[in-house]
């Protein structure tokens, strides 16, 4: 059984204008302007209802492994974006 691939942005974008009734130049305006938006205020948690959360999240320094040679070394803190799945989207798909 084949797996079935991922959507490109031009299918994203021809669902989101045929869903909505709107042009592909307004439904691709409208998903950059999300993503512009969701780049701008990450750092405070950005939330698409029904999706999931943005969040930045600070990692503190630890020790780490290097798997080749079995070393030791200090991994330093630093930041990471994480995308928490809303309950509603994990129930709607699991």
């Amino acid at each position: 059984m084949a797996k079935a691939k991922a959507m490109t942005k031009s299918q994203i974008v021809t669902a989101v204008a045929e869903k909505a009734e709107i042009t592909k130049k307004e439904a691709g305006a409208a998903l950059e302007a999300l993503a512009a938006l969701a780049y701008k205020n990450a750092k405070n948690g950005f939330t698409i209802p029904g999706l999931g959360k943005l969040v930045l999240v600070n990692r503190k320094a630890r020790m780490g492994r290097n798997p080749a040679t079995g070393e030791t070394i200090k991994i330093a803190a630093k930041k990471v974006l994480k995308f928490r799945v809303a309950k509603a989207a994990k129930d709607a798909i699991l």
